[in-house]
C-alpha cells in the first residue's frame, strides 16, 4: 500500500488496500468453510500452504532486492487496477498467518444463541476485511502525500527499498519455520 501510493498514487493505493482487505475476506471465508482448520490439523495442507505462501514472499523480496524499486519516486510504469490488486490479494491470501490470526480472533465474538454462527463468521469478517482495506488504503493514500518529501532524500528510498526486501525475505523464512500447532 505505502509503495503503492508513492510510485503509483492515491487511486492505485486504494484499489492495494483494497486488495488487502479482500485477501482477509479469503481467510475469512476459508476459516468458515474450514480450510484454516485443515490447515491446522493436516500437516500436508499446512506444508503446502506454508512452502507456496513462504516461496512467494521468498520471490518478492529477492525482486525487491534486485531492483531497488518498490519504493520507486521516479516516474513509474502504470501498472494496471488489476496487477496492483492481484499482487496485493495473493500476497494476503498466501501468507497463512491472517488466517490464523482470523481463526483465532473472529470467533470470539461469536454467540451460537444469537443464531447462525457461520453468518456471523461471515459478518465479522467482513467488518474486518472491511476495516483492513480502509486502514490500508489510508497508509497508501498518506503514503502518497510524502513523495515530494522523499525525492529529496534519495538515501532514505534505497534504504526502504534494503529494508523492505529483507523484511519479505524474513518473513518467508519466518514463515517457512513455522510450526504446525
Amino acid at each position: 500500500m505505502t509503495s503503492t501510493g508513492l510510485s503509483q498514487g492515491k487511486r492505485a493505493a486504494v484499489v492495494s488496500g483494497f486488495s488487502s482487505g479482500a485477501g482477509i475476506l479469503f481467510h475469512v471465508v476459508a476459516s468458515t468453510c474450514g480450510l484454516t482448520l485443515l490447515i491446522q490439523t493436516s500437516e500436508l495442507a499446512f506444508y503446502a500452504v506454508k512452502v507456496v505462501g513462504a516461496g512467494y514472499l521468498m520471490w518478492l523480496g529477492i525482486k525487491v532486492l534486485r531492483s531497488r524499486s518498490l519504493f520507486n519516486l521516479e516516474p513509474a510504469n502504470v501498472q494496471t487496477l488489476r496487477s496492483i490488486f492481484s499482487s496485493g490479494f495473493l500476497s494476503a491470501a498466501l501468507n497463512p498467518k491472517p488466517g490464523m490470526f482470523v481463526l483465532a480472533f473472529v470467533p470470539q465474538f461469536v454467540n451460537p444463541t444469537l443464531g447462525s454462527v457461520t453468518l456471523q463468521m461471515i459478518g465479522y469478517g467482513v467488518w474486518f476485511a472491511l476495516l483492513t482495506a480502509a486502514g490500508f488504503s489510508l497508509m497508501g493514500i498518506f503514503a502518497s502525500k510524502l513523495t515530494l518529501w522523499l525525492i529529496r532524500t534519495p538515501k532514505l528510498v534505497k534504504g526502504l527499498n534494503v529494508g523492505a526486501g529483507v523484511t519479505f525475505i524474513s518473513s518467508s523464512l519466518a514463515i517457512a519455520m513455522m510450526k504446525q500447532r
